[in-house]
This record gives C-alpha cells, structure tokens and sequence, in this order.
C-alpha cells in the first residue's frame, strides 16, 4: 500500500521544507487539497521544481470544468473530484492525463461509481473531508469491503484518520493507497511516522467486529444437508478457498478448504463411491473471536506453525460471526 502524503497538513513550515522532507524520506506520493481554490496549482508548479514524487491531487468544487485546463496543462498523476459538492457533471476532456477518481463521504453509498466506471478509483473520505486529525469513522471498513467486492478491478484510496492499526487493516482489505496527514506530520519525523503506518506490530483500539466480513456475505453450508455439490459451490462463489460449515443456529461447527477437499480425495483416492461429504470437514480450526484486538489476532497469527490465510470468526458462545481474509493483503501491497 502506498502512503500519500497530505502536505498541508504540516502547519509549522513553508511548502519548500516539506517537500524536502517529504522527498528524503521516500514517500510514495504527494496529496494536495484543494478546496475549490484555482491557485493551488501555483503550488504544483513549486513542487514540480522540487520533487519528482507523483502528485494526488483532491479537488472540492461545484463546478469542475473549471479546472480542465489547468489540469491539461499541469500534469497531475493522480486526481479526484469530490462527489457531493458537484453541481456540473463531471465530463473530463480526454486531453487530461493520470488516473482519475470519485471521493466520497461516509454518509454516500458506494454505490454512486456505477455513474463513474470509467474511473480508476475510489477515494473513501473515512473523515469530514478538508478538516485534518479526525477519528477514522468504523462505517468505513464494511465500504472497503462493499467496494472491493462490486467493482474489484478498481483502485481504492482512504484518506482521514489513517493511523498505523487503521494503516494494517485498510492494507489488508485491499487498500492502495492511504492519504495520511496529521499523522504523518504530528509523529518525531515523518521517517518514524512511516515506518508506523507499514508495520506488522500496532497497538489496537480497533476489533475483529469492526472489519470482518459479515457471517451473512461469508461462504457457508449447514451440516444437516451438506453434499460434495453444496460444499464445492460455496468454496467456488466465495473465491477465498473455503467455506464455513454451521448448524442450524449458526453455531460453527467447522470448516471445509480447497486443502481439506484435496486431501480428502488423496486418501480415499481407491474409494470415491464410500466417501462422505462430512470427512471433508475440519472440525477444530483455528478461530478468533469477535472482540479481539487486531493484535491479538497478529499474536495468534505468529504462534500458527502454518500459514493463516483465513479466520472464522465467533462469539463467546461458539456462534459463527464471519470471517476475517488475508488475500489482500499482497495486493495492497503493490
């Protein structure tokens, strides 16, 4: 996951000092605000001449047409319009480079890309957009989740209250890019504050419940009717490589993997016809609850032998809750 860099965030030095900052530390990209004001460009100008990290422009406006030939003429890598301010339809000239994207609130359904899929990404506004150190809103993590699922050969960006846990979950989702801004700029250096967002240890004020896929989106059958076809088709509609098995009650009884599948046949390989469906199931799989930390999950994690890719999740009671996934996490990494 790249992190981009809000550079107005730092108040206590010219734009000069900050790019340079900035610039020794590597940082992935460089995230301008603009809050429908024509002379924020200038500044691009000045960074152009500074730095050559890519620039991820913001731009809150009315009316983006403004704006189309100072972009034409100031190529920007990245750049995104934000969705509930437009007044105009957003009819972009295909003379404008770089990638473009939509921002959205927290309160706006992901829904509104279906008007924008020509686009390259989504920026998820995970806090009031323009007002910089708010909390990020929890709302978000089911977004993620919805977005990366209804269009998923799209980009997504998160920009508001990006610390390092939130930084370790959105990267696990699947996030691209994280914006990150008074983080960044209130830690001892910017070096140490990025060392922090790309971490494996983090401190949790975040739980399991608050990112996991939902037990009503996760892969599932119930044990009273199972079948080699019911098993099979949920592993293939779920695409994680497994599925949940619960009773009647949603109390998880186990779980059945492309692993488990596999073995399955290998050892029953001279007896098909006398296999029953139940000697795919594995019935002690490694759980989490749904009130643990994100560390506490990291500490379970590490004292696996074996690689984790998935976690059912349950409550106090045995009750399946959902799942938390690792598949995308190399893919936010790139």
């Amino acid at each position: 996951m790249k992190i981009s860099a809000s550079i107005y965030s730092d108040k206590k030095r010219n734009l000069t000092e900050v790019i340079k900052d900035l610039n020794d530390n590597q940082v992935d990209l460089l995230h301008v605000d603009c809050n429908d004001d024509l002379d924020v460009f200038n500044d691009i100008k000045i960074i152009r001449n500074l730095s050559d990290i890519p620039i991820d422009l913001h731009i809150i406006t009315e009316n983006p047409s403004k704006y189309y030939k100072l972009l034409e003429e100031n190529h920007v890598e990245y750049f995104t319009f934000q969705h509930e301010q437009l007044k105009e339809p957003l009819n972009i000239p295909n003379t404008i480079t770089g990638k473009r994207g939509i921002a959205i609130t927290s309160k706006t359904p992901i829904s509104i890309f279906d008007q924008y899929s020509k686009f390259d990404f989504i920026l998820i506004m995970a806090t009031t957009p323009g007002m910089s150190g708010g909390d990020f809103n929890t709302i978000n993590f089911t977004k993620i989740r919805q977005f990366r699922n209804h269009y998923p050969d799209k980009s997504i960006h998160v920009d508001g209250g990006v610390t390092a846990e939130v930084s370790f979950i959105i990267r696990n989702m699947g996030v691209s890019v994280a914006v990150s801004g008074s983080y960044l700029f209130s830690s001892p250096t910017i070096g140490n504050a990025l060392m922090n967002l790309t971490r494996r240890e983090i401190e949790s004020h975040f739980s399991v419940s608050d990112f996991m896929v939902p037990i009503s989106e996760s892969p599932k059958v119930l044990k009273n009717n199972i079948t080699f076809q019911l098993v099979l088709e949920s592993i293939d509609n779920g695409k994680l490589g497994f599925c949940l098995v619960l009773d009647r009650n949603n109390k998880l009884l186990g779980l059945v993997s492309n692993a488990d599948v596999r073995k399955t046949l290998l050892n029953n390989i001279d007896d098909f016809n006398n296999l029953s469906p139940l000697e795919l199931i594995n019935f002690s799989p490694i759980t989490i609850n749904d009130n643990a930390t994100v560390y506490e999950m990291l500490r379970l994690i590490k004292k696996c032998k074996f690689p984790i890719l998935y976690l059912p999740v349950i409550d106090n009671k045995g009750f399946a809750k959902g799942i938390v996934t690792f598949v995308n996490l190399i893919k936010g990494e790139l």
